[in-house]
Order: structure tokens, then C-alpha cells, then sequence
């Protein structure tokens, strides 16, 4: 599904102001979700009631009102990132390693 069938699936509903099938910047390929605006409330709500669990394409749709994006916590992301490190090296550990003079070759 591209932007024009997205956009025509939901004309059917009430005037379309956008649709856009949301792809993957690699492979060029749906990720399997979208977005669609349109100009009246009413017809958006009932765009969601008619389509919510439609089979198109050999898909069932899931239609809903779009959420706001949440900020996640910048410390929430692994072992990279933490205190200003990398991952997987801990220098607590090796401070006598570090304090030694550097070796004469």
C-alpha cells in the first residue's frame, strides 16, 4: 500500500488533507503503519469505527487516533551512553593498571 491507496481508502470517509504509508529509509519497504488526516472530526471518527479490524490487502487494519510521541529518558539506552563512556571496558577496575609508568621497549 502506498500513499494514494491509504488516501483513497479513507476518501470514502470524508476529505482527505493527508495520507502518508510510513517506509523504511533502508529498504525502501512499509513498515506497516501510516498516518491520515482529514478535514472534519466526524469523518475521522467514523473512518475509525469502519475500518478498525477491515481486512485490506490480505491485512487487518488497526485504526486509531494517533498518540503524541513521548520523550524517552536519555539514560535509558544500554551500556552505551552512561556517564559519558562507551560500553564494556570499566576503568573502576583498572586504576592500578592505569597509574603504572608506561613500559620501556
Amino acid at each position: 500500500m502506498n500513499d494514494a491507496d491509504l488516501a483513497n481508502l479513507f476518501a470514502a470517509y470524508g476529505e482527505v488533507t493527508s495520507a502518508k504509508v510510513i517506509v523504511d529509509n533502508y529498504s525502501k519497504r512499509s513498515k506497516g503503519f501510516g498516518f491520515v488526516e482529514m478535514s472534519d472530526v466526524k469523518a475521522g471518527q467514523t473512518a475509525i469505527e469502519e475500518l478498525d479490524g477491515k481486512e485490506v490487502e490480505g491485512k487487518i487494519l488497526l485504526v486509531n487516533v494517533a498518540k503524541e510521541r513521548t520523550e524517552r529518558p536519555s539514560g535509558d539506552r544500554g551500556g552505551y551512553g552512561r556517564d559519558n563512556r562507551g560500553g564494556g571496558f570499566n576503568r573502576n577496575n583498572n586504576r592500578d593498571r592505569d597509574s603504572r609508568p608506561p613500559r620501556k621497549y
